[in-house]
């Protein structure tokens, strides 16, 4: 219920207090602001008029090179204001101050709906949705950490041989003759002089000046040529070229042609030469021609070329293929730096031997090994055939998998090499015989999914593969080559692979002659700097290997907070969408001095945040509201802290003050010991063998600080094998060894704030259902019956009654080209969204669209009678939905209203109090007052006898639970343990747990 009369909407002063006051409720506040577009301040952001989304034509007068936090309800229009007003029209003023050749590059951006805005600088988002999912994108790389680490480990770098670790030394031509003379006599071979290694170019000059020089031969991408009629090459293509220099056999009196053959090519391809064992039949793959890879060997195992380098080579005599130390032989998106098995991803997609016999007690007559037990034919000709294979091995079909032999599991896994005999009786009772190969279950779901046609069943033989790492290079994603290459004794994947601790530490330490010393000074200090700010935005658990695309929202933005920082900019305006997600308190404080120095550089950061802490730190504070949705989108008060808590009309000044607040359940929900799910040895990621019993029928909170395990736990183990076993799922599961208790359980449901629906055809009548029966209601009328219209009639998505001038939509796109595409409503339905006949169809005086139009709070009152409609709509109104309009499109729904219409289709759904709720961090973009309301949801859900476990950071939540199990103790590796469980009142005690400090302080204990 709205609550007041008064909102402020203009200009105050930076102490807070106002300097113009109006008492209108909720009108048009065009004339709100002294501020007026002429005048000019050029220590403030003055916004006018603004209108995106919700937001009622308010006014904003907020100071620049302040920390301003926006706060207030989810959906009251803190986002459309920070990000969909200010920020996009930050950025569409500098796009548009850029030449029209640089704008063809980076896109259109729409004009938001404003009329006046003053003040902006040139504005950068760091929101959480910029997370990259390439999989060769790393901590390391995005933060450009890597590429300083590549210049100082190809300028420093101490080279050892990959076989024997020895420092390899430079090789003087006398060397390379004296290796080559040691050949068997009568050896054929080509001296090759590399002078092309992987670059782009016709090199057409090259040919011609290589011929001019006397030059007969050349080897081009793996082709021999003469250089009399050289070929055409594409120009966008790489080219390998090598110089046949002389042609020579071994035997007595070639050392001084061999020597000037070997000097010649040493000067033309800079100090590489290569040598062609002519009689050794072997070639370069496809693949790797445009390399500058010189790999060949013939079925015998001999390597058809070999190379040397007048800078080094290895002591004991192995050979090395290091031509030249450059910071793109650290790069695993580079082809002469990453791992020829796995191409520099680090891991491979391979047959899990876990997956396939999930239950190693069953036997083979039980079906142990799953993917053969998948249909009835299916299992019929895998039983007959490894009876056959059993007859042949020795083993019985009734012996459990785990107490077969090797030699049995082997076949089984891995086939055999002879035929089987295998004999049955069809259908008519006949006896059939026949002889045929065995393959065994890895090869043949290997095989399965390489020959998928369809994505359901590659994905079903998916799920019996897991991502290991590459067995070349141990996930290192780097060559040989390149790992041999040492700074301080650790290779630059060893580093990479610390925590950033260990790495910070590992750099001061660094013990380097002078002139390294001199060289890797400023390389060192930019180290340096971005990992201190890392450390400063509280992810001293990340490593720098670790994929992008394992981030969570929270961890992606503060990387990106901690870049802009190291890019040392000033005068820019920073809009962060709430940078406290998936953040400890303990670490918190650190955040909050890392905005601060932000903005201490000369910089204005809105940040969108409910995070107490981080609210008492703002310069500035401007709480939207009143409510959500329609009842929001009015600016409740800007200026101070103080006078946000003196300000009655605001929740968020009532949560701060203690005037409202989230109390503390009277009395905890009993764990029965005999109701409980156990996962049993969790090693995944940095889970030390963790076993974890998950109380049933109560509120569970897993908490810790970040990186920690929780995700691992609760997302990677318990709900995929929750999910498989209740929801027939095709998840991975991380790795453990058995999950106990799913015979209590007979659903799980994953709730996140994932958007209900892409389009805007898509909104929460539809999402939950309540529009069939809305739907089936109109059908239902006289007048329906009368025309013969079905349920289909009433829906905007299929042709019949819906509006064809705009296909259901209510609006047109016109494209303006150059200019953003306008959206105009429909000329035919104006809005309607369907067609004059089918809006002719009303139920107690209003019809389809005016249905859809009415607020859900309305709604419920309007279909009270019809209880299988008020049954979903009261459920939306507790849940504190009532403001949002029934029909509203899911793309103009926050993340904290998605997640709520997820939770109250649950609700409204008949119980059987076996179902369990698996939420990750809900409280992400909620308000105090959002986390009240979202207590009471999850309290319901509990009280019909359901299970929610929640991983969670926010201490209301947590100190409402019912349970408690706290990982830790520390991140990364120095967590992956269970610290402490029990009740909230019993973890607050523990010593060890960082989140029982915290807790004790919320429970006065």
């Amino acid at each position: 219920m709205t609550r007041g009369i008064t909102y402020l909407t203009t200009t105050h002063n930076v102490d807070g207090s106002s300097s113009q006051q109006h008492s209108n409720s909720l009108v048009s506040q065009t004339d709100q602001s002294n501020a007026t577009e002429g005048e000019h301040e050029p220590d403030r952001i003055v916004v006018q008029g603004a209108r995106e989304h919700n937001l009622k034509n308010v006014n904003l007068n907020i100071p620049r090179d302040a920390f301003i936090v926006f706060t207030g309800l989810s959906g009251s229009g803190k986002s459309s204001l920070a990000f969909d007003t200010i920020f996009a029209e930050g950025q569409r003023r500098y796009i548009e101050s850029l030449s029209s050749y640089a704008r063809m590059f980076l896109g259109r951006v729409d004009k938001p709906s404003v009329d006046f805005i003053e003040g902006l600088s040139p504005a950068v988002s760091i929101d959480q949705k910029s997370t990259s999912k390439n999989p060769r994108s790393t901590v390391g790389t995005i933060t450009e950490i890597h590429d300083y680490m590549r210049l100082l480990w190809a300028r420093i770098g101490v080279p050892h041989c990959p076989e024997c670790g020895e420092p390899a030394s430079q090789q003087t031509p006398q060397h390379i003759v004296d290796q080559l003379l040691d050949l068997e006599d009568r050896t054929r071979f080509q001296v090759l002089a590399p002078v092309v290694r992987g670059r782009k170019g016709e090199f057409v000059d090259l040919f011609a000046n290589l011929s001019a020089q006397g030059f007969s031969r050349a080897i081009v991408d793996g082709e021999q040529i003469q250089l009399a009629d050289p070929p055409t090459l594409e120009k966008q293509i790489k080219h390998n070229i090598a110089v046949v220099v002389d042609r020579l056999v071994i035997r007595d009196g070639i050392r001084q042609r061999l020597t000037d053959s070997v000097e010649t090519s040493l000067q033309l391809a800079e100090g590489v030469v290569v040598v062609d064992f002519v009689d050794i039949d072997a070639h370069i793959s496809p693949d790797k021609r445009n390399t500058g890879d010189w790999e060949a060997v013939d079925e015998a195992g001999r390597a058809k070329f070999r190379s040397f380098s007048e800078k080094l080579s290895c002591p004991n005599g192995h050979i090395l293929n290091i031509d030249e130390i450059e910071p793109r032989s650290f790069s695993f998106n580079n082809p002469f730096g990453a791992c020829s098995t796995c191409t520099g991803i680090g891991s491979q997609l391979q047959v899990d031997e876990e997956l396939i016999i999930p239950d190693p007690d069953l036997t083979l007559a039980e079906g142990a090994i799953s993917p053969w037990d998948i249909g009835k034919r299916t299992r019929e000709y895998w039983q007959r055939l490894v009876s056959g294979l059993a007859d042949e091995v020795g083993f019985s079909m009734d012996t459990p998998y785990k107490d077969l032999s090797k030699a049995a599991k082997k076949a089984l896994l891995h086939g055999k090499d002879f035929k089987v005999k295998v004999s049955y009786r069809n259908r008519w009772g006949r006896e059939r015989r026949y002889t045929t190969g065995f393959e065994g279950v890895i090869d043949y779901v290997k095989r399965k999914h390489e020959e998928a046609e369809s994505d359901q069943a590659r994905d079903r033989f998916q799920s019996y593969m897991r991502e290991v790492a590459c067995p070349a290079c141990g996930g290192a994603r780097l060559n040989p080559t390149s790992l041999s290459v040492l700074v301080g004794g650790k290779s630059i994947a060893e580093v990479s692979h610390m925590p950033m601790e260990d790495s910070i530490e590992f750099m001061q330490q660094l013990e380097l002659s002078e002139r390294d010393a001199k060289i890797a000074d400023q390389v060192l200090i930019e180290i340096h700097a971005r990992l201190k700010f890392l450390l400063d935005v509280g992810l001293d658990y990340l490593n720098l290997e670790r994929p992008a695309g394992t981030l969570s929202g929270g961890e992606a933005q503060r990387i990106r907070l901690a870049t802009q920082i190291g890019s040392g900019l000033v005068g820019v305006l920073y809009v962060l969408d709430e940078p406290s997600i998936g953040l400890h308190q303990r670490d918190n404080r650190r955040l909050i001095e890392t905005l601060l120095r932000l903005r201490d550089l000369g910089n204005t950061l809105i940040v969108v945040e409910h995070d107490e802490e981080t609210i008492g730190e703002a310069d500035w504070i401007v709480d939207i509201g009143p409510a959500a949705g329609e009842k929001g989108g009015y600016i409740v008060h800007s200026g101070s802290l103080d006078g946000l808590k003196d300000n009655t009309d605001s929740l968020t000044g009532d949560y701060l003050t203690g005037r409202k607040e989230i109390v503390i359940p009277p009395k905890r929900r009993p764990v029965e010991k005999d109701r409980q799910v156990e996962v049993v040895g969790a090693r995944e990621n940095n889970l030390q063998n963790v076993s974890a019993k998950f109380p049933l029928g109560v509120f569970t909170a897993v908490t810790g600080v970040s990186g920690s395990g929780k995700s691992t736990l609760v997302n990677e183990i318990l709900y995929k094998v929750l999910a498989n076993e209740l929801n027939n799922a095709r998840h991975v599961p991380g790795r453990h060894r058995r999950v106990n208790g799913l015979d209590q359980l007979d659903k799980v449901v994953h709730v996140d704030q994932s958007p209900i629906g892409r389009t805007p055809r898509s909104n929460a009548a539809t999402y939950t259902g309540v529009f069939d029966h809305v739907r089936n209601l109109f059908a239902d009328t006289q007048e329906a019956k009368v025309r013969g219209y079905k349920p289909g009639r009433f829906s905007f998505n299929v042709k019949g009654g819906r509006c064809e001038a705009c296909s259901g939509d209510g609006t047109l796109k016109i494209e303006m080209n150059f200019l953003p595409d306008v959206y105009v409503q429909c000329e035919v339905c104006h809005g309607a969204r369907y067609n004059r006949e089918t809006l002719e169809v009303e139920y107690k005086g209003k019809n389809i669209s005016e249905v859809l139009n009415m607020p859900i709070e309305e709604a419920a009152e309007f279909f009270a009678p019809y209880q299988r409609i008020a049954r979903h709509l009261n459920t939306l109104v507790d849940v504190g939905l009532g403001y949002v309009r029934l029909g509203q499109p899911a793309t103009t729904l926050s993340g904290g209203e998605a997640q709520r219409v997820k939770l109250a289709t649950e609700l409204q759904r008949r119980a059987t109090g076996k179902s369990v709720y698996v939420l990750d961090e809900p409280t992400t973009g909620l308000h105090f007052e959002d986390i009240r309301k979202l207590l009471v949801v999850l309290n319901r859900l509990v009280e019909k006898g359901n299970t929610v476990i929640t991983i969670e950071h926010n201490l209301d939540v947590i100190k409402s639970a019912d349970w408690v199990i706290d990982l830790g103790p520390e991140g990364g590796s120095g967590g992956g343990e269970i610290v402490a469980t029990g009740t909230p009142e019993q973890v607050a005690k523990v010593a060890a747990s960082h989140t029982g400090r915290f807790l004790a302080d919320v429970l006065h204990t």
